[in-house]
Protein backbone atom coordinates (compact mmCIF):
# COMPACT_ATOMS: atom_id res chain seq x y z
CA UNK A 1 0.00 0.00 0.00
CA UNK A 2 1.71 3.30 -0.97
CA UNK A 3 1.03 6.63 -1.62
CA UNK A 4 0.25 6.02 -5.17
CA UNK A 5 -2.83 3.95 -4.32
CA UNK A 6 -3.78 7.54 -2.26
CA UNK A 7 -7.09 8.28 -3.00
CA UNK A 8 -8.67 11.95 -1.55
CA UNK A 9 -12.16 12.67 -1.62
CA UNK A 10 -13.85 15.72 -0.23
CA UNK A 11 -17.12 15.02 0.77
CA UNK A 12 -20.09 17.27 -0.66
CA UNK A 13 -22.82 15.74 1.66
CA UNK A 14 -24.40 16.54 5.22
CA UNK A 15 -24.50 13.63 7.29
CA UNK A 16 -24.62 13.28 11.27
CA UNK A 17 -20.90 13.80 11.32
CA UNK A 18 -21.22 16.80 8.84
CA UNK A 19 -18.77 17.76 5.79
CA UNK A 20 -15.83 15.59 5.67
CA UNK A 21 -12.97 15.36 3.83
CA UNK A 22 -11.52 11.79 3.61
CA UNK A 23 -8.58 9.42 2.63
CA UNK A 24 -9.39 6.06 1.29
CA UNK A 25 -6.46 3.35 0.48
CA UNK A 26 -6.53 0.82 -2.44
CA UNK A 27 -6.58 -2.53 -0.29
CA UNK A 28 -5.29 -5.76 -1.89
CA UNK A 29 -8.39 -6.89 -2.66
CA UNK A 30 -8.16 -3.96 -5.61
CA UNK A 31 -11.37 -2.22 -3.12
CA UNK A 32 -11.36 1.38 -1.44
CA UNK A 33 -11.86 1.52 2.04
CA UNK A 34 -11.85 4.75 4.01
CA UNK A 35 -8.59 5.22 6.25
CA UNK A 36 -9.08 8.44 7.64
CA UNK A 37 -11.38 11.58 7.93
CA UNK A 38 -11.34 14.97 8.99
CA UNK A 39 -14.66 16.72 9.78
CA UNK A 40 -15.38 20.48 8.51
CA UNK A 41 -16.92 23.60 9.44
CA UNK A 42 -18.13 24.01 6.05
CA UNK A 43 -19.24 22.05 2.92
CA UNK A 44 -16.17 21.52 0.46
CA UNK A 45 -15.32 23.01 -2.65
CA UNK A 46 -11.95 22.44 -3.69
CA UNK A 47 -9.08 20.40 -3.12
CA UNK A 48 -5.21 21.02 -3.97
CA UNK A 49 -2.62 17.67 -3.08
CA UNK A 50 0.71 17.80 -3.20
CA UNK A 51 1.95 15.02 -3.82
CA UNK A 52 5.84 15.24 -2.48
CA UNK A 53 4.95 16.83 0.69
CA UNK A 54 1.92 15.04 1.46
CA UNK A 55 -0.19 18.58 2.13
CA UNK A 56 -3.47 18.78 1.52
CA UNK A 57 -5.23 22.33 0.87
CA UNK A 58 -9.06 22.34 1.02
CA UNK A 59 -11.79 25.38 0.01
CA UNK A 60 -14.78 25.66 1.56
CA UNK A 61 -18.23 27.58 0.99
CA UNK A 62 -17.49 29.69 4.07
CA UNK A 63 -14.09 31.34 1.74
CA UNK A 64 -11.70 29.11 4.18
CA UNK A 65 -8.57 27.07 3.16
CA UNK A 66 -7.74 24.56 5.42
CA UNK A 67 -4.13 22.91 4.85
CA UNK A 68 -3.45 19.53 6.48
CA UNK A 69 -0.65 16.80 6.11
CA UNK A 70 -0.74 13.38 6.03
CA UNK A 71 1.34 11.12 7.65
CA UNK A 72 3.93 8.51 5.45
CA UNK A 73 1.68 6.03 6.31
CA UNK A 74 -1.56 7.43 5.25
CA UNK A 75 -3.71 6.70 8.31
CA UNK A 76 -3.36 10.04 9.98
CA UNK A 77 -3.79 13.57 8.86
CA UNK A 78 -2.78 16.96 11.09
CA UNK A 79 -4.18 19.61 10.52
CA UNK A 80 -2.03 22.84 9.93
CA UNK A 81 -3.43 25.87 9.63
CA UNK A 82 -6.42 27.84 8.30
CA UNK A 83 -6.20 30.52 5.88
CA UNK A 84 -8.66 33.17 5.43
CA UNK A 85 -8.69 33.41 1.51
CA UNK A 86 -11.85 34.77 0.82
CA UNK A 87 -15.46 36.09 1.80
CA UNK A 88 -17.22 33.60 0.00
CA UNK A 89 -17.33 30.21 -1.69
CA UNK A 90 -13.66 28.73 -2.80
CA UNK A 91 -13.57 27.38 -6.70
CA UNK A 92 -10.25 26.25 -7.05
CA UNK A 93 -6.50 25.85 -5.52
CA UNK A 94 -3.12 25.76 -6.39
CA UNK A 95 -0.17 25.16 -4.25
CA UNK A 96 3.58 26.56 -5.41
CA UNK A 97 6.15 24.54 -3.20
CA UNK A 98 9.06 26.74 -4.97
CA UNK A 99 6.80 30.03 -3.58
CA UNK A 100 4.73 28.71 -0.74
CA UNK A 101 2.25 30.27 -1.85
CA UNK A 102 -1.68 29.10 -1.94
CA UNK A 103 -3.34 30.44 -5.08
CA UNK A 104 -6.80 30.28 -5.08
CA UNK A 105 -10.05 31.41 -6.84
CA UNK A 106 -13.60 31.91 -5.30
CA UNK A 107 -17.22 32.92 -5.46
CA UNK A 108 -16.21 36.78 -3.67
CA UNK A 109 -14.87 37.61 -7.64
CA UNK A 110 -11.05 37.39 -6.81
CA UNK A 111 -7.74 35.34 -6.78
CA UNK A 112 -5.90 35.63 -3.69
CA UNK A 113 -2.31 34.36 -3.03
CA UNK A 114 -1.15 33.83 0.50
CA UNK A 115 2.37 32.62 2.49
CA UNK A 116 2.02 29.27 3.56
CA UNK A 117 4.96 30.01 5.94
CA UNK A 118 3.60 33.08 8.00
CA UNK A 119 -0.55 32.65 6.97
CA UNK A 120 -0.48 35.92 5.55
CA UNK A 121 -2.46 37.76 2.78
CA UNK A 122 0.24 38.45 0.21
CA UNK A 123 -2.38 40.18 -2.72
CA UNK A 124 -5.66 39.99 -4.32
CA UNK A 125 -7.06 40.65 -7.57
CA UNK A 126 -10.82 41.39 -8.01
CA UNK A 127 -12.86 40.48 -11.17
CA UNK A 128 -16.22 41.96 -12.69
CA UNK A 129 -17.92 38.38 -11.62
CA UNK A 130 -17.51 34.94 -10.18
CA UNK A 131 -13.96 33.30 -10.36
CA UNK A 132 -14.57 30.14 -11.47
CA UNK A 133 -11.31 27.95 -11.90
CA UNK A 134 -7.46 28.91 -11.94
CA UNK A 135 -4.14 27.59 -13.42
CA UNK A 136 -0.69 28.06 -12.94
CA UNK A 137 2.79 28.59 -14.45
CA UNK A 138 5.25 27.70 -11.74
CA UNK A 139 8.76 28.79 -13.36
CA UNK A 140 6.91 32.40 -14.90
CA UNK A 141 4.66 32.76 -12.41
CA UNK A 142 1.66 33.48 -14.25
CA UNK A 143 -2.11 32.92 -13.41
CA UNK A 144 -4.77 31.98 -15.91
CA UNK A 145 -8.36 33.17 -14.33
CA UNK A 146 -11.91 31.97 -15.74
CA UNK A 147 -14.64 33.64 -14.53
CA UNK A 148 -18.60 33.50 -15.20
CA UNK A 149 -18.63 36.28 -17.69
CA UNK A 150 -16.92 33.93 -19.84
CA UNK A 151 -13.26 35.73 -19.59
CA UNK A 152 -9.98 34.21 -18.92
CA UNK A 153 -7.48 36.70 -17.16
CA UNK A 154 -3.71 36.46 -17.57
CA UNK A 155 -2.29 37.66 -14.41
CA UNK A 156 1.47 38.30 -13.54
CA UNK A 157 1.87 37.44 -9.29
CA UNK A 158 4.59 39.31 -7.87
CA UNK A 159 4.95 39.43 -3.87
CA UNK A 160 2.38 41.76 -2.87
CA UNK A 161 1.53 42.88 -6.23
CA UNK A 162 0.37 41.56 -9.34
CA UNK A 163 -0.36 42.98 -13.28
CA UNK A 164 -2.57 42.11 -15.64
CA UNK A 165 -0.90 40.62 -19.26
CA UNK A 166 -3.76 39.84 -21.24
CA UNK A 167 -7.63 39.02 -21.40
CA UNK A 168 -8.84 36.33 -23.78
CA UNK A 169 -12.16 36.37 -24.70
CA UNK A 170 -14.11 33.32 -26.90
CA UNK A 171 -16.48 31.72 -25.06
CA UNK A 172 -20.06 32.22 -25.31
CA UNK A 173 -20.78 30.86 -21.94
CA UNK A 174 -19.32 30.84 -17.70
CA UNK A 175 -15.47 28.93 -18.11
CA UNK A 176 -15.86 26.01 -16.20
CA UNK A 177 -11.91 24.48 -16.00
CA UNK A 178 -9.09 25.42 -17.58
CA UNK A 179 -5.91 23.35 -18.09
CA UNK A 180 -2.00 24.47 -18.73
CA UNK A 181 0.68 23.17 -20.75
CA UNK A 182 3.61 24.44 -19.50
CA UNK A 183 5.73 22.54 -22.23
CA UNK A 184 3.98 23.52 -25.55
CA UNK A 185 2.73 26.55 -23.71
CA UNK A 186 -1.16 25.62 -24.37
CA UNK A 187 -4.21 26.85 -22.25
CA UNK A 188 -7.16 25.07 -22.75
CA UNK A 189 -10.39 26.25 -21.78
CA UNK A 190 -14.27 24.29 -21.14
CA UNK A 191 -16.77 26.23 -20.58
CA UNK A 192 -20.98 26.12 -20.16
CA UNK A 193 -21.51 26.78 -23.93
CA UNK A 194 -20.67 23.04 -23.93
CA UNK A 195 -17.31 23.90 -26.12
CA UNK A 196 -13.59 24.11 -25.34
CA UNK A 197 -11.01 26.18 -26.82
CA UNK A 198 -7.19 25.68 -27.61
CA UNK A 199 -5.45 28.66 -27.17
CA UNK A 200 -1.46 29.30 -28.26
CA UNK A 201 0.06 30.86 -25.56
CA UNK A 202 3.47 29.97 -26.66
CA UNK A 203 2.56 30.86 -30.88
CA UNK A 204 2.21 34.95 -29.90
CA UNK A 205 -0.20 35.10 -33.25
CA UNK A 206 -3.73 34.98 -31.25
CA UNK A 207 -4.09 30.57 -33.19
CA UNK A 208 -6.87 29.80 -31.29
CA UNK A 209 -8.67 25.76 -31.66
CA UNK A 210 -12.54 25.52 -31.50
CA UNK A 211 -13.55 21.86 -30.24
CA UNK A 212 -17.06 21.08 -30.69
CA UNK A 213 -18.56 17.78 -29.07
CA UNK A 214 -19.99 18.13 -25.96
CA UNK A 215 -23.37 18.29 -25.38
CA UNK A 216 -23.56 20.07 -22.00
CA UNK A 217 -21.33 22.17 -19.46
CA UNK A 218 -17.47 20.99 -19.45
CA UNK A 219 -16.50 20.19 -16.45
CA UNK A 220 -12.87 19.14 -16.66
CA UNK A 221 -9.82 19.04 -19.49
CA UNK A 222 -6.80 17.11 -18.78
CA UNK A 223 -4.37 17.09 -21.51
CA UNK A 224 -1.48 14.18 -21.84
CA UNK A 225 1.98 15.65 -23.08
CA UNK A 226 3.44 12.07 -23.90
CA UNK A 227 0.18 10.70 -26.58
CA UNK A 228 -0.76 14.55 -27.74
CA UNK A 229 -4.25 13.81 -26.04
CA UNK A 230 -7.00 15.96 -24.46
CA UNK A 231 -9.44 14.15 -22.60
CA UNK A 232 -12.75 16.02 -21.38
CA UNK A 233 -15.85 15.80 -19.37
CA UNK A 234 -18.88 17.22 -19.36
CA UNK A 235 -21.59 17.51 -16.81
CA UNK A 236 -23.86 14.76 -18.27
CA UNK A 237 -21.27 12.23 -18.16
CA UNK A 238 -19.29 12.62 -21.30
CA UNK A 239 -15.97 11.59 -21.72
CA UNK A 240 -13.93 12.79 -24.76
CA UNK A 241 -10.53 12.10 -26.13
CA UNK A 242 -9.58 14.30 -28.60
CA UNK A 243 -6.26 13.52 -30.69
CA UNK A 244 -4.64 17.27 -31.12
CA UNK A 245 -1.47 15.47 -32.88
CA UNK A 246 -3.01 16.00 -36.21
CA UNK A 247 -3.40 19.03 -38.09
CA UNK A 248 -6.10 21.51 -37.46
CA UNK A 249 -7.69 24.39 -39.08
CA UNK A 250 -8.88 27.30 -37.27
CA UNK A 251 -12.69 27.82 -36.91
CA UNK A 252 -13.11 31.31 -39.14
CA UNK A 253 -14.35 34.48 -37.26
CA UNK A 254 -18.29 34.94 -38.51
CA UNK A 255 -19.00 37.50 -40.84
CA UNK A 256 -21.73 40.18 -40.76
CA UNK A 257 -23.81 41.50 -43.63
CA UNK A 258 -27.01 43.27 -44.08
CA UNK A 259 -27.51 40.84 -46.65
CA UNK A 260 -26.68 37.05 -48.13
CA UNK A 261 -23.51 36.36 -49.13
CA UNK A 262 -24.17 33.93 -51.52
CA UNK A 263 -27.74 35.08 -53.10
CA UNK A 264 -27.67 38.90 -51.77
CA UNK A 265 -31.09 38.03 -50.58
CA UNK A 266 -31.79 40.95 -47.66
CA UNK A 267 -32.13 40.36 -43.92
CA UNK A 268 -35.01 41.14 -42.12
CA UNK A 269 -32.89 44.21 -40.78
CA UNK A 270 -31.79 45.62 -44.23
CA UNK A 271 -35.19 48.01 -44.82
CA UNK A 272 -33.59 49.89 -47.82
CA UNK A 273 -32.86 47.23 -49.99
CA UNK A 274 -35.86 44.90 -48.99
CA UNK A 275 -38.18 48.38 -50.12
CA UNK A 276 -35.89 48.46 -53.44
CA UNK A 277 -36.20 44.83 -53.82
CA UNK A 278 -39.83 44.67 -52.65
CA UNK A 279 -39.02 41.40 -50.84
CA UNK A 280 -39.14 40.01 -47.38
CA UNK A 281 -36.17 40.34 -45.28
CA UNK A 282 -34.91 37.09 -44.16
CA UNK A 283 -32.99 35.76 -41.25
CA UNK A 284 -29.18 35.49 -41.16
CA UNK A 285 -26.81 32.20 -40.43
CA UNK A 286 -23.56 31.70 -40.49
CA UNK A 287 -21.63 28.91 -42.51
CA UNK A 288 -19.45 27.18 -39.74
CA UNK A 289 -16.87 26.16 -41.94
CA UNK A 290 -16.43 29.14 -44.24
CA UNK A 291 -17.85 32.22 -41.63
CA UNK A 292 -20.32 33.82 -44.05
CA UNK A 293 -23.04 35.52 -43.88
CA UNK A 294 -26.09 33.53 -45.07
CA UNK A 295 -29.92 33.07 -45.50
CA UNK A 296 -31.62 29.46 -44.54
CA UNK A 297 -31.93 28.82 -48.15
CA UNK A 298 -28.16 28.54 -48.99
CA UNK A 299 -27.37 27.21 -46.06
CA UNK A 300 -29.82 24.16 -45.70
CA UNK A 301 -27.34 21.38 -45.41
CA UNK A 302 -25.44 19.90 -42.03
CA UNK A 303 -22.14 18.17 -41.82
CA UNK A 304 -19.50 17.38 -39.12
CA UNK A 305 -16.14 19.28 -39.87
CA UNK A 306 -14.00 17.41 -37.42
CA UNK A 307 -10.49 19.41 -38.70
CA UNK A 308 -12.20 22.17 -37.46
CA UNK A 309 -13.48 20.91 -33.98
CA UNK A 310 -16.75 20.33 -35.28
CA UNK A 311 -17.40 16.33 -34.39
CA UNK A 312 -21.15 16.82 -34.65
CA UNK A 313 -23.25 18.16 -37.82
CA UNK A 314 -23.46 21.88 -37.62
CA UNK A 315 -24.61 24.24 -40.37
CA UNK A 316 -22.68 24.98 -43.19
CA UNK A 317 -23.47 26.62 -46.61
CA UNK A 318 -24.35 24.93 -49.74
CA UNK A 319 -21.07 25.32 -51.60
CA UNK A 320 -19.31 24.42 -48.36
CA UNK A 321 -20.87 21.07 -48.15
CA UNK A 322 -20.02 20.22 -51.42
CA UNK A 323 -16.37 20.65 -51.09
CA UNK A 324 -16.49 18.60 -48.01
CA UNK A 325 -15.30 15.36 -48.65
CA UNK A 326 -16.10 12.00 -46.69
CA UNK A 327 -12.96 11.51 -45.63
CA UNK A 328 -13.15 15.08 -44.46
CA UNK A 329 -15.66 13.81 -41.96
CA UNK A 330 -13.53 11.18 -39.97
CA UNK A 331 -14.02 12.01 -36.23
CA UNK A 332 -10.87 12.89 -34.74
CA UNK A 333 -11.88 11.95 -31.06
CA UNK A 334 -13.41 8.90 -28.97
CA UNK A 335 -16.59 9.72 -26.92
CA UNK A 336 -16.94 7.73 -23.70
CA UNK A 337 -20.18 7.08 -21.53
CA UNK A 338 -19.00 8.13 -18.19
CA UNK A 339 -22.77 6.94 -16.93
CA UNK A 340 -23.02 9.77 -13.72
CA UNK A 341 -23.32 13.93 -14.11
CA UNK A 342 -19.77 14.48 -13.91
CA UNK A 343 -18.21 17.02 -11.75
CA UNK A 344 -14.92 17.01 -11.51
CA UNK A 345 -12.03 14.70 -13.21
CA UNK A 346 -8.24 14.20 -12.43
CA UNK A 347 -5.91 11.99 -13.85
CA UNK A 348 -3.20 10.24 -12.88
CA UNK A 349 -0.67 10.48 -15.73
CA UNK A 350 2.23 7.94 -15.06
CA UNK A 351 -0.14 5.05 -14.31
CA UNK A 352 -3.29 5.63 -16.93
CA UNK A 353 -6.00 6.14 -14.35
CA UNK A 354 -8.82 8.60 -14.18
CA UNK A 355 -10.47 9.66 -11.44
CA UNK A 356 -14.36 11.07 -11.89
CA UNK A 357 -16.49 12.34 -8.97
CA UNK A 358 -20.16 12.87 -10.01
CA UNK A 359 -23.22 14.21 -8.54
CA UNK A 360 -24.63 10.74 -7.32
CA UNK A 361 -21.86 11.00 -4.96
CA UNK A 362 -20.06 8.28 -6.97
CA UNK A 363 -15.99 8.33 -7.68
CA UNK A 364 -15.35 6.64 -10.80
CA UNK A 365 -12.08 4.85 -11.27
CA UNK A 366 -10.76 4.72 -15.39
CA UNK A 367 -8.23 2.75 -17.08
CA UNK A 368 -6.93 5.14 -19.66
CA UNK A 369 -4.33 3.25 -20.97
CA UNK A 370 -3.60 3.16 -24.77
CA UNK A 371 -4.29 -0.18 -24.97
CA UNK A 372 -7.51 0.18 -23.35
CA UNK A 373 -8.78 3.33 -24.31
CA UNK A 374 -10.99 4.35 -21.54
CA UNK A 375 -12.97 1.40 -19.59
CA UNK A 376 -14.29 1.76 -16.14
CA UNK A 377 -11.64 -0.17 -13.54
CA UNK A 378 -13.82 0.44 -10.40
CA UNK A 379 -16.23 2.81 -8.56
CA UNK A 380 -17.31 3.42 -5.14
CA UNK A 381 -19.97 5.64 -3.22
CA UNK A 382 -17.72 7.36 -0.55
CA UNK A 383 -20.69 8.83 1.88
Amino acid sequence: MTGANLLKVPSLCRYRIGPTIRVWLKRDSGQYWPSIYHTMASPCSAMAYHHDSRRIFVGQDNGAVMEFHVSEDFNKMNFIKTYPAHQNRVSAIIFSLTAEWVISTGHDKCVSWMCTRSGNMLGRHFFTSWASCLQYDFDTQYAFVGDYSGQITLLKLEQNTCSVITTLKGHEGSIACLWWDPIQRLLFSGASDNSIIMWDIGGRKGRTLLLQGHHDRVQSLCYLQLTRQLVSCSSDGGIAVWNMDVSREEAPQWLESDSCQKCEQPFFWNIKQMWDTKTLGLRQHHCRKCGQAVCGKCSSKRSSYPVMGFEFQVRVCDSCYDSIKDEDRTSLATFHEGKHNISHMSMDVARGLMVTCGTDRVVKIWDMTPVVGCSLATGFSPH
